[in-house]
Parts: C-alpha cells; sequence; structure tokens
C-alpha cells in the first residue's frame, strides 16, 4: 500500500480520537463547566449531528476544490475546532467548538476514501479505504484509552490540546505525502449532484444506514447488557470494549479484503455472519467467558461490513464520488443514531437487555435484503457491459 495512505490514517486516527474520547471525560467537563451529566452528554449527540449536517454542506463547499487541498482545508477547520474545545469557556462554546470540529468528520471520510482508492489499482481499492479506516478502529483502541487518561490525569482540556497536535502532524502528513497526480480534478457542484439521480446511489445509502443501524441497536446500550445481563464489574466492561476494539480492527481488514474480491457476495455474507453472531449473543451474552467471545467476533463482522458499503458508494457514484461518499459518511452516523432509537424503542416497550442482539439481527437481515436486491439490479446492467464488450 502506498505511503500516502499512512497520512490518511494517522488523520482517521485523529478525528476518531476526538469522536469518542469525550465519552471518558463526561464527567470532568460537567463538573468543570457546572452541567449535569445528561447536558454534558449531548456534546455527543451535537457531535453526531453536526457530521449528519455539516458533510453535505461541506462537500458543496469543496466540490470544486482539488482533493488533496479540500483534505488540507478540512484538516484545518478539524484543528481549529479542537483548539476552541481546549480553551472554551463554557458549555455553549464547547457545544459549537464540537459541532465546528465534526464538520471536518463527514467529509474528510467522504474524500478521503475516494483519494484512497485513486492511490492503488482497482483491485485494491476497498483494502486501501479499509487501511485508511484502521486509523478510526485503532482510536477506539488507543487513542480514546490514552486520551482518556491524559484527559484525567491533566484536565479534560489537555486531550483536545493533544487531539489538536495530532492534527497538526496529519496536516503536514497530507501536505508532505498525499501526491497532486492522484488528483483528477473537481467534477463540480452540477456534476455531483447529478450522480444522485441514480437509484444505486441511493440503495447503497440506505444500506449503510440499515446496515450499521444493526450494530448501534446493541452497542449503545452494551454497558448495561454486560453489566445487568453478563455480570461484569465496570472495570470488566472497558476491558470487554477493549476486546471490541480489537475485533474492529481485524475485521475492518478483512472487510476490505474480501470486498476486493467480490463486493457484494462478501457483503451479502458478512451481514449475514453479523445476524447469526447477534443471534447467538442472545444466549450467550448469560455467560461471561462465552459473552466476551461472541463480542471479540461482533467486533470483527461489525466493522467488516464498512469498507464495502464504502466503496459500494464509490463504486456506483465513480463519475463524481465526493459528495457520494461523503453522504454515506453521513449515513453511517444516521444508523448511529436510528440503531440506538430502535433500542431504546424496544426496551421501552418492556423487552429485556438479553433481547435486543434479536432486534439486531432482524435490522441486519433487513440490510441483507437490501443488498440482495441491490445486486439483482446490477445484473442487467452487467450482461448489457457483457453484451457491448462481444
Amino acid at each position: 500500500m502506498p505511503i500516502p495512505l499512512l497520512a490518511l490514517a494517522i488523520s482517521a486516527f485523529a478525528i476518531g480520537t476526538t469522536e469518542f474520547v469525550i465519552m471518558g471525560l463526561l464527567p470532568e467537563v460537567a463538573r468543570d463547566l457546572a452541567v449535569s451529566i445528561p447536558s454534558a452528554g449531548l456534546l455527543v449527540s451535537g457531535y453526531a449531528l453536526g457530521v449528519a449536517v455539516g458533510a453535505p454542506l461541506l462537500a458543496v463547499v469543496t466540490s470544486k476544490m482539488p482533493r488533496k487541498l479540500a483534505l488540507q482545508l478540512l484538516m484545518g477547520v478539524f484543528i481549529v475546532g479542537n483548539v476552541l474545545c481546549a480553551v472554551a469557556s463554557d458549555y455553549s462554546v464547547l457545544m459549537i467548538a464540537r459541532v465546528v470540529t465534526s464538520f471536518a468528520h463527514g467529509s474528510f471520510f467522504g474524500i478521503g476514501a475516494v483519494v484512497a482508492a485513486s492511490l492503488v489499482p482497482q483491485e485494491k481499492r476497498a483494502s486501501a479505504i479499509a487501511l485508511m479506516f484502521t486509523g478510526l478502529t485503532l482510536a477506539n483502541v488507543l487513542g480514546v484509552p490514552f486520551g482518556t487518561f491524559i484527559g484525567q490525569e491533566f484536565g479534560w482540556r489537555t486531550a483536545f490540546w493533544v487531539v489538536a497536535a495530532l492534527g497538526v502532524a496529519s496536516l503536514a502528513g497530507i501536505a508532505a505525502l498525499v501526491p497532486n497526480k492522484h488528483d483528477t480534478g473537481p467534477a463540480g457542484l452540477a456534476h455531483e449532484v447529478r450522480v444522485l439521480k441514480d437509484p444505486q446511489v441511493w440503495m447503497a445509502l440506505a444500506m449503510t444506514i440499515v446496515g450499521f443501524g444493526g450494530v448501534f441497536v446493541v452497542f449503545t446500550y452494551i454497558a448495561p447488557i454486560l453489566e445487568q445481563v453478563s455480570g461484569f464489574s465496570p472495570r470488566g466492561v472497558t476491558l470487554i470494549l477493549v476486546l471490541f476494539g480489537v475485533g474492529l480492527t481485524i475485521g475492518n481488514t478483512v472487510g476490505g479484503r474480501l470486498a476486493d474480491r467480490a463486493l457484494m457476495p462478501s457483503l451479502m455474507g458478512i451481514l449475514l455472519a453479523l445476524a447469526v453472531v447477534m443471534a447467538i449473543f442472545t444466549r450467550t451474552s448469560h455467560s461471561q467467558v462465552a459473552a466476551a467471545m461472541t463480542i471479540f467476533v461482533w467486533g470483527i463482522a461489525a466493522f467488516a461490513t464498512v469498507p464495502p458499503l464504502q466503496m459500494r458508494v464509490v463504486e456506483k457514484a465513480t463519475a463524481a464520488p465526493n459528495l457520494a461518499s461523503t453522504l454515506n459518511i453521513g449515513a453511517f452516523n444516521l444508523g448511529n443514531a436510528g440503531g440506538a432509537w430502535l433500542g431504546g424503542l424496544a426496551i421501552g416497550h418492556g423487552m429485556g437487555l438479553d433481547a435486543l442482539p434479536w432486534v439486531a439481527a432482524v435490522v441486519s437481515l433487513a440490510a441483507l435484503l437490501l443488498t440482495w436486491l441491490a445486486a439483482r439490479m446490477d445484473a442487467p446492467v452487467r450482461k448489457g457491459a457483457v453484451g457491448e464488450a462481444i
């Protein structure tokens, strides 16, 4: 894999760290800014909504920019946002700073995925996207625990100064390593929007929302499941989440390699595996050892969906992929929010925590159905292409 992918992976690591580190620092933030824990928790929601809303807006702003320049601009926004977080004088300023930071998230991953795919031969594009997203998975395994430790020991603001420094290193890496020769130039906003007329692009976005939404039906409530159903202590839950993060990292690589071999068949197989693992978790969640093993495998299956889902959008919007690829990052976040809402709805209607994996399994099967339908829609196109070639 080309060295420029390292710069993209480091950037992804920085972005993933700033997104999730706030979760481990909520008590410190709430105490320092004199707000309640639920109010501090809205900083997480504000970031997620900022990703969903900001991604298409910044995609429009950067639509006429060369991709390398757009990535540098977005990383500049990221640095400014984190500095504002570090110096925030009150809760409102911190919320605004979090939203500013989130605006860079969706567009960076969307354009970054297109750039990553352009750096390698066609048969390695999904693996290249997966390598960039490895930075995001490693943020969960290394960045967030380290950032939480720094914030708890030296003050929560220090964690954001460290992430801002990571952003500066990422910006330097992009400037030095990402070549201009792979930048095919902007297609222009009108051309980017025109791609959205293709129903397969919208089908791909729907696959992302539903496919990743099933993961968050359970992941949102994983701590109470592990504590109340499996019987883990809070410290034990932390260790299990690290194990889950290791599974994410492995799954990301596996998903990229499988997608390079056969994109749609691999995605259907992964979604089926995800549904099966969730169904099994309804039983294994009652045993600590079995629950830990299942969560590790679940992590592999969960993030193995990411490279093929992102590659599918890039593939279907190949003429002008920036906006579609960026919208797909927003689709991941909509899936996160939708899965959390559906899990909460199930609990509110009397379902036990140990039944949530059943809901997740059904959602994964719905994503499998969408993927199968999308593959069927591809069939006439492929036949026509073969006929023309003959």
